[in-house]
């Protein structure tokens, strides 16, 4: 069962990550929250990152370094969307 939760998560992860590339606009409004600046370019890479830790999450050999970037990666997420959300003054 966990197992096939895990690799649940990286196929949706890795979809959502290639979804970036396919239709960018999308994650437009969600992105500029935390990337004000050059927000197309941080689409990408959010996406690449996405791609990235779904696919490792997809194999028992690589799970737990990519649950560990993934951990890393929303609080990544969360602390430039609470810091730029504060700069901003909203």
């Amino acid at each position: 069962m966990k197992d096939s939760m895990a690799r649940a998560t990286g196929i949706a992860l890795a979809a959502t990550g290639g979804a970036h590339f396919v239709a960018p606009e999308i994650f437009e409004d969600l992105t500029t929250v935390a990337f004000p600046q050059d927000t197309d370019t941080w689409i990408k890479r959010n996406g690449a990152t996405e791609v990235a830790l779904g696919l490792g999450l997809l194999s028992r050999r690589t799970r737990k370094l990519a649950t560990l970037g993934l951990l890393a990666y929303v609080g990544h997420l969360g602390f430039r969307a609470a810091t730029n959300g504060q700069a901003s003054g909203s």
